[in-house]
This record gives C-alpha cells, sequence and structure tokens, in this order.
C-alpha cells in the first residue's frame, strides 16, 4: 500500500508515480473522446474520422509503456509463479531474472526505436492519414522504453540491497 501513495497524500510531493498515472488516464481520456467523436460523426453523418487511428494507435502505444513503467516500479505487473509457488526460496531469483530479461528486451526496443525513430525522421517519413512527420509518433517508443530501462535498473538496484 505504500508504494501506491499518491502526491496528495505524500506532502504535495510530485512523484513519478503520480506523472505516470494522471498520463495514462490522460491518454485513456483522450482516447475515449476520439473513439466516441468518431462513433458520433460515423452514425449521424456516415463519414469516419479516419485520423483518429492513427492518434489512437500512438496514444494506445503511450499509455500502454508509461503502463508496464508504473507496473515494473510498483511491483504489478504480470507473474507466472508456477515454480516460485512450489519453491519459495527461488522468489528472490525469479524475480532478478524477470527483472534482467526485461531489462534486456526494452534495452532493445529502445536502441532498435532509435533506430525505427532516426529513419522516419531521415527519410522524411509521413503519416498516412494526417500528413505530419512520422517520428513524431515513433519517438515515444524508445523514449518510454528508455524509462522503463531506468525503472528496471532502479527495482533491481532496490532488490541488491
Amino acid at each position: 500500500m505504500s508504494e501506491n501513495v499518491t502526491a496528495a497524500s505524500s506532502g504535495g510531493k510530485l512523484t513519478l508515480a503520480a506523472v505516470e498515472r494522471f498520463l495514462m488516464a490522460a491518454s485513456m481520456g483522450i482516447l475515449c473522446l476520439l473513439t466516441m467523436a468518431n462513433v458520433l460523426v460515423r452514425y449521424f453523418t456516415d463519414i469516419s474520422f479516419a485520423f483518429t487511428e492513427e492518434i489512437s494507435v500512438a496514444l494506445l502505444v503511450v499509455m500502454t509503456l508509461i503502463g508496464a513503467s508504473h507496473a515494473f516500479a510498483t511491483n504489478h505487473h504480470i507473474a507466472i509463479t508456477f515454480f516460485v509457488d512450489r519453491n519459495p526460496a527461488l522468489l528472490g531469483l525469479a524475480r532478478r531474472f524477470a527483472a534482467a530479461c526485461s531489462l534486456l528486451m526494452f534495452g532493445l526496443l529502445a536502441w532498435y526505436g532509435v533506430a525505427m525513430a532516426w529513419d522516419d525522421y531521415n527519410f522524411e517519413v509521413t503519416s498516412p492519414s494526417l500528413g505530419v512527420p512520422q517520428w513524431w509518433y515513433t519517438i515515444w517508443l524508445p523514449v518510454l522504453s528508455i524509462v522503463i530501462v531506468l525503472r528496471l535498473l532502479a527495482v533491481l538496484w532496490r532488490g541488491a540491497k
């Protein structure tokens, strides 16, 4: 419970967890508004706001990566505990192994995400619906993957103490 302290109950300090929760809620709210607007316009006019799909996908990626960062920091990620339930002595090793595998995966995602965003920027790729530079969307993949890597390093650091 102490890990889920809000900014208000922590003496008014703005924590990274509070910022993550706000960004997840804002992403979900905007996503709901865009989708509802698209449905209403399609229902009443038989015209679709095709560009909303582009923004919705970007918001879903941002929301997912921010949620993953928050889940790792608060130990609320999905855990498969078949072996640990049968041998509790493996708990520490299993947590370190899972964090190390996640660290590797998000590190690779950040590395290749930078390459993808750089290619989008370098080759001036534009998005299909809105025609804005594609790197406006793809830059969030490596940025948020690096945030997750930092959160995982903090989890490993805390576990080592």
